[in-house]
């Protein structure tokens, strides 16, 4: 007792001693006791975005919040049920800092649905020359579509090639240089860190087995015939991608690969497109042509991704791939934006006080057939609607026809067509049907709301 008496005794004598928020000389302590530098802020809303800034514009930190709500309903005559639904796509906090002239760093996290997941989370330092280079766990520079922000997707869900193989958010490090007309990036890259699942996986292979995390290789070059631009411009690209087997898998799925999507949709959660396990994977390379350009509120847009998949004990490589192509304008004077030190789009400008109304079109395919590997084909053409309002409000109305093969099968767990006796079957040698009405086949519209704060 004498001993908690004496140590409330000191704290108090230390709190008058050393004050926690003086008034008089203007010194403030942190919970360390350390005297700590103060600097007056101004807080004020830009473009619906809190930005809290210093007067000089040495310190800015604000939040990047938006929530994306989604439905869904399929039609048409399916072999399989698709259940029709709504779900929060997106739920996403973010907080980014600019720590003088050079520094920048960002923490992103998205909430979807009650699961916590961890989306950017790294550290930037500018070298004010065209040099930037950046550390931690963030998008890798190879495709157009993937690396443009979610708030700004024309589409409900990126083409079908795009989210099958173009590398997202990894562990690494990445230098770049903008000139006044391209762009180069190029990075290493380890893990995936995404969830606890995926952490757990890592850690298992990493605690019973020994394995390497694997080594990934991105570089992208971008040219800009036309440099910074007010009205129109031109992205021509490259990007290549060298990858190492992974240990962010199954433990009992490492040392093979697999390639799967679901076909615009984050609620039917079939995967019709899917290779199951490829097993003796040595390592894959993946390189994507990109095209682009924008003149006022026109803009259109084209990938072409090219997957080989390199076996061991003789087997031979295998080879996917697929593309898309769109167009999108804006029908009331609004204007396309390049972002040309990222190489990408983003938001465009309104025309009206009241917003703006953007038509769009896509057409995509995706392969994941060759020698003797049936993951399954399939081809969709997507229209939509987006009207910005104006503040930061976006609605979505998509309508996709989507045309799948006779071999995408979800692992031979979906129906494909009917053998000789009529009958529905899973098995895609025993299709009679003929092309084009084998493979399952449907259509959907999706309605998105997007608030962005």
């Amino acid at each position: 007792m004498k001993k908690i008496l004496l140590t409330m005794l000191l704290g108090i004598i230390c709190f008058i001693v050393y004050p926690q928020d003086t008034t008089d000389n203007g010194i403030r302590l942190n919970q360390y006791g350390k005297t700590v530098k103060r600097l007056p802020l101004v807080a004020e809303a830009r473009d619906g975005i809190l930005v809290f800034e210093s007067k000089d514009q040495e310190y800015r930190l604000w939040f990047d919040i938006r929530v994306q709500l989604d439905g869904q309903v399929f039609f048409g005559k399916t072999m399989n049920p698709i259940g029709n639904g709504a779900t929060v796509r997106r739920a996403r906090f973010a907080t980014k800092t600019n720590l003088g002239k050079n520094w920048y760093g960002e923490l992103d996290l998205n909430f979807s649905n009650g699961v916590l997941e961890l989306e950017d989370a790294y550290f930037s330092y500018n070298f004010l020359n065209g040099f930037k280079t950046r550390a931690g766990n963030f998008k890798e520079k190879f495709s157009m579509s993937e690396n443009s922000s979610s708030r700004y997707l024309n589409f409900m869900e990126r083409a079908m090639i795009v989210t099958t193989f173009a590398p997202s958010r990894h562990l690494g490090w990445e230098a770049s240089y903008t000139g006044k007309k391209f762009l180069v990036t190029g990075g290493v890259f380890f893990q995936e860190i995404q969830d606890q699942e995926t952490a757990t996986y890592v850690e298992d292979n990493n605690k019973d087995y020994g394995r390497d995390q694997g080594v990934s290789l991105t570089g992208k070059f971008v040219f800009q015939p036309f440099g910074i631009q007010k009205d129109y411009g031109v992205h021509l690209a490259y990007a290549y991608s060298f990858r190492r087997p992974k240990t962010d898998v199954d433990p009992a799925e490492y040392g093979g690969i697999r390639y799967s999507t679901r076909s615009l949709s984050n609620i039917n959660r079939k995967k019709y497109l899917d290779t199951d396990v490829l097993p003796d994977f040595k390592q894959q390379t993946i390189d994507n042509i990109e095209v682009a350009g924008y003149y006022k509120g026109l803009a259109v847009q084209g990938e072409y991704i090219n997957n080989r998949t390199i076996r061991k004990n003789d087997l031979g490589n295998l080879y996917f791939g697929g593309y898309y192509a769109q167009a999108v304008c804006m029908l009331f004077g609004g204007r396309q934006v390049y972002d040309i030190e990222e190489g990408e789009v983003t938001q465009p400008y309104k025309g009206k006080k009241w917003g703006d109304i953007e038509l769009a079109f896509r057409y995509d395919f995706i392969d994941l057939n060759d020698r003797g590997v049936f993951g399954g084909s399939a081809e969709a053409y997507t229209a939509g609607i987006n009207f910005y309002a104006a503040r930061n409000l976006k609605f979505q109305l998509n309508f996709s026809n989507i045309n799948h093969d006779r071999y995408a099968s979800g692992k031979r767990k979906l129906f494909v067509g009917e053998d000789a006796a009529g009958v529905l079957t899973k098995d895609p040698t025993k299709v009679v049907n003929a092309n084009g009405k084998a493979g399952e086949d449907y259509n959907q519209i999706g309605l998105r709301l997007e608030i962005n704060f």
